[in-house]
């Protein structure tokens, strides 16, 4: 069974590749948030299968990124990398910018007025994208024992702070989307779950230079209200709880999370939402949750028994998560109009739902990582009106 679900995952990272044009020659085809499991799944299959191979596709992604999505868009009048920095420096540092989402359109101009559905496919950067790319980066670093993956991922961790973070009379609030320069908001309200984000992934990178933004995003966290039946929610608050496990943190926010994801799993579940026909369901965020679902049964024994009481009641519904992958591991439900547009994110996420290890996993730190990036700045909160 395992062996099989190596196999398939495998095959699916190997179609991406070559669609996207990293083990291929056609056009390079670069988007944040697929790229970022892309690099975990390849890392994972070649801790499974002790080949060199995915790891070095793993790497060769991660320059792609920083290349394609480090710099400014090839329709934009402005060129370089999103930094400002020359191209030398620059490429020691490719995160100092930040790294657009990779959105098929322009960003939305700061004189054009906002259009709600236009904005799903205009450029510019999402927090929550940024921090599955630094996850992706420490990853890279446990992984190779090469420090400077993580250094690239703190580097980001600073940038994103000041960038998206802000001060108000309440405490610091977050902006949701901002302009690819990082000048501006795009979407100013706040993402339901990205302090939530922002504080786990601080406490992986375990930098002294995020002290700050690791405070200010734990601050704006309400543990009461993180509850969601969104399924991609779900599944990204059990990867989360699991991260604060894996790291010994914060006990108290993992009863939390799981409590909401067992109260939003009972909801989506009886919203009898996995009984649709495939056309009428989005792959990706699906398997958002059966992702999430695979952390469950590893946590049991690293928990309290107050956490463990909200893990019995995940474990009756964690079999969601084997029926998600299930079904769209049938050919003819990958077949419909709703799977092929969303090709890229649909495939590598299936893969990671059926290999999850090298996007769950924190692998043991192999090198001495520095605390404080070459680039560190003060991580303090913008004022903003």
């Amino acid at each position: 069974m395992e062996r099989a679900r190596t196999q398939q995952a495998s095959q699916l990272m190997a179609r991406f590749a070559a669609r996207t044009g990293l083990a291929s020659s056609g056009p390079g085809k670069r988007y944040l948030w697929t790229d970022a499991f892309a690099v975990c799944n390849w890392l994972g299959l070649s801790r499974i299968t002790g080949e060199p191979e995915p790891r070095e596709l793993a790497l060769r992604l991660v320059h792609q990124v920083h290349e394609t999505l480090g710099r400014h868009r090839g329709d934009d009048g402005r060129q370089g990398w999103l930094s400002g920095l020359p191209d030398a420096e620059a490429r020691l540092h490719p995160t100092a910018g930040g790294l657009r989402i990779g959105k098929p359109l322009p960003e939305r101009g700061s004189d054009e007025p906002p259009d709600p559905e236009l904005e799903w496919d205009r450029d510019g950067q999402y927090f929550h994208y940024l921090t599955k790319w630094m996850h992706a980066l420490d990853q890279v670093s446990r992984a190779s024992g090469d420090p400077q993956f993580t250094t690239w991922a703190r580097e980001l961790a600073e940038v994103a702070h000041r960038a998206f973070t802000y001060g108000t009379r309440g405490g610091p609030r977050m902006i949701w989307k901002a302009s690819i320069d990082l000048s501006r908001p795009q979407v100013a309200s706040m993402g339901h779950h990205d302090p939530l984000d922002g504080y786990v992934t601080c406490l992986q990178l375990d930098g002294a230079s995020l002290a700050r933004a690791t405070a200010d995003y734990r601050g704006m966290l309400d543990d009461a209200g993180l509850a969601t039946t969104d399924p991609l929610g779900l599944g990204g608050l059990l990867v989360d709880a699991y991260r604060l496990v894996q790291l010994a943190q914060d006990p108290a926010l993992v009863t939390a999370l799981l409590a909401a994801s067992a109260l939003g799993l009972a909801h989506y579940v009886a919203g009898h939402e996995l009984a649709r026909s495939a056309h009428r369901r989005l792959g990706f965020r699906e398997l958002g949750l059966a992702i999430g679902l695979a952390a469950v049964e590893r946590m049991r024994d690293r928990v309290d028994r107050e956490a463990r009481v909200q893990l019995d009641r995940l474990s009756k519904l964690a079999p969601v998560g084997d029926q998600i992958a299930a079904f769209w591991l049938e050919s003819a439900h990958r077949e419909t109009r709703t799977w092929l547009e969303h090709g890229d994110i649909n495939d590598v996420m299936l893969a990671t739902a059926l290999v999850p290890d090298g996007f769950l996993e924190l692998g043991a730190i192999t090198a001495s990582v520095p605390a404080r990036s070459a680039r560190s700045a003060p991580a303090s909160s913008r004022a903003r009106e």
